[in-house]
């Protein structure tokens, strides 16, 4: 079963990933804004704490445009792309 998004930001707070009001509040805009799914939003909190060590929301904000409106097959695909464009995964 898939893990929604509040799960899913609960998990990370669990695993040490505090993220503040606002940083959770630009998720959820940033999820709004796009009309992605949040298995997009998912990945992009990772890409983002993966390669800037902390929560940037230009960053996340960048990721989540670079990753919406395309048809993935999954999470290997998206990161290999997101590799293809240089990101450090």
């Amino acid at each position: 079963m898939k893990k929604s998004l509040d799960d899913f930001v609960a998990d990370l707070h669990a695993r040490g990933f505090k993220l503040d009001e606002e940083a959770i509040g630009f998720i959820y805009f940033g999820r709004k804004f796009t009309g992605a799914e949040d298995q997009l939003i998912k990945m992009a909190i990772e890409v983002t704490l993966k390669c800037q060590k902390r929560f940037d929301s230009s960053f996340y904000m960048s990721v989540l445009e670079e990753l919406s409106g395309k048809e993935w097959s999954g999470k290997d695909e998206m990161t290999a792309h997101l590799k293809a464009k240089g990101m450090a995964l």
